[in-house]
């Protein structure tokens, strides 16, 4: 399980957050984000849900350092977000391994600086973990997309990464390699015990993975509600509480679970 009830400090705080962007005109700006309240603490695995086009991602990129936000405040570790950290790194859900390395150099590039004996030692480490031993010459266009996504979160890991923004990494893959992959990252997030702030448009992700779903509104968003998820791991998928706490989610969006307008 996570840490969310630890008493420290939060690792991500976002605080009266507002996102606009220019329109052709003053009267055209897009308003986005409007009063985002958050925490996320430390080693925590925490999702953000909301409508298609809400600014899931668009809250990702300002805690992440990619965008300023028009009014409000986002500290990470205790200090205001100004770019990005290495120690905080995206994982996408477009590739964002580089082709022309193989396996083993892709996972080991920000490990650069290191002697190259401790270099060996976390490139091996983290092929291990993400079961990707026996492919350390091959090439991502080798690769499976599940394959890739593992290269990718083995890259973070190995560079140390103290946080975890990932933006629907899974979205491209197929089903089944899907649940493979959720598996996979809640393993590992067990093992590494890094904070992860994660966006899907899947609320069955969502429940299956989170110690807490924050749903947001439509646009201009903020968050609706918090749903902690308090269900041992691995989850039963057919388990009580696990499609009471989806179709909660479900209602909070007005939505049914076979996503239809919610019902009374």
């Amino acid at each position: 399980m996570g840490n969310a009830d630890m008493e420290t400090s939060p690792v991500i705080a976002v605080r009266d957050t507002w996102m606009s962007f220019p329109g052709k005109t003053a009267d055209q700006s897009v308003h986005v984000l409007e009063r985002v309240n958050c925490e996320v603490q430390p080693g925590e695995f925490v999702c953000l849900v909301g409508p298609s086009g809400c600014g899931k991602s668009t809250l990702l990129n300002i805690v992440g350092g990619f965008l300023n936000e028009t009014r409000g405040e986002v500290r990470v570790e205790g200090e205001p977000v100004s770019g990005p950290d290495p120690g905080r790194i995206f994982v996408f859900q477009e590739n964002g391994v580089f082709p022309w390395l193989t396996v083993e150099q892709n996972i080991g590039f920000g490990l650069l600086g290191r002697p190259a004996a401790e270099r060996a030692e976390r490139v091996a480490h983290y092929l291990q973990m993400v079961s990707l031993t026996g492919f350390e010459k091959s090439y991502p266009r080798e690769l499976s997309g599940g394959m890739r996504q593992r290269v990718e979160i083995a890259r973070a890991l190995a560079a140390d990464a103290r946080v975890l923004y990932m933006d629907e990494p899974f979205g491209a893959l197929d089903f089944l390699t899907r649940l493979k992959m959720r598996a996979d990252l809640i393993r590992i997030w067990q093992a590494e015990k890094k904070t992860i702030l994660f966006v899907t448009h899947d609320i069955e992700e969502a429940v299956q993975l989170a110690d807490r779903v924050l749903v947001m509104t439509k646009r201009p968003a903020t968050i609706a509600e918090e749903v902690r998820i308090d269900l041992p791991r691995p989850r039963d998928l057919d388990s009580p509480g696990y499609l009471e706490a989806r179709d909660h989610i479900f209602s909070i969006m007005g939505m049914d679970a076979r996503g239809g307008g919610a019902t009374d």
